[in-house]
């Protein structure tokens, strides 16, 4: 089933590889080739959607690496914008049972077939608006988030997903360059009694530059 997947998103799309390391197991991902192709004057115009979802950015890297060094034993993960997938096959990797959630279906595809290239498994999958979010995805032990706050607005639509679907004592995690919003989710985090449990900084480097990369690990 998943070779049939892989084959129908070469056929729609213009597709790469890229084989990166989390910890120390290299993960090949298919992708499209370039972002800039998806681009969609109707999505824009309709809520300013752009394809940010078909590019492995820093954050996502980062994280995938932290997950690493986890241990899931079980415990329930959603991901809140899951792109290509790095972020939730790190998690399935670590043994987490994940949900992952985007607001573009393809990218759901995109995660679900490197999932499996990379844990032989497909992680649960649901396409999200949060300005429209269920009342059904349930309650999990972890939620994060990569890298998604490039609006001011997306601040309290993400504090209020992290409220909605974390399990008691369950704990919100975020992967920041630091994006436009990043000190607006900070506050929102707060005002709805989110106790920061650590922030972790890690350097990514970006051509001659490095990129700062910080993890607020926040429980509820």
């Amino acid at each position: 089933m998943i070779e049939a997947l892989e084959q129908e998103l070469m056929r729609r799309f213009t597709t790469a590889e890229e084989t990166l390391k989390v910890g120390e197991t290299p993960v090949t991902l298919l992708k499209p080739r370039n972002a800039d192709e998806l681009i969609s004057e109707a999505d824009y115009v309709k809520d300013e959607r752009l394809p940010y979802w078909a590019d492995v950015w820093p954050s996502s890297r980062i994280l995938a690496d932290w997950f690493a060094g986890e241990v899931g034993n079980g415990r329930t993960m959603l991901e809140l914008g899951c792109g290509l997938g790095l972020v939730t096959l790190a998690a399935m990797q670590a043994g987490f049972t994940v949900t992952a959630t985007d607001y573009y279906d393809d990218a759901l595809l995109f995660t679900r077939a490197n999932a499996m290239r990379a844990t032989g498994r497909v992680p649960a999958t649901r396409m999200v608006n949060w300005r429209e979010f269920p009342d059904d995805l349930g309650r999990f032990d972890l939620v994060v988030a990569c890298d998604v706050l490039y609006e001011k607005s997306y601040a309290d639509l993400v504090a209020d997903a992290m409220v909605k679907c974390l399990a008691s004592g369950g704990e919100a995690i975020m992967a920041d360059p630091g994006r436009i919003a990043i000190e607006e989710y900070l506050e929102a985090c707060k005002a709805r009694e989110f106790r920061t449990v650590e922030t972790i900084v890690r350097k990514f480097p970006v051509g001659e530059k490095e990129q700062t990369i910080r993890i607020y690990r926040m429980a509820w």
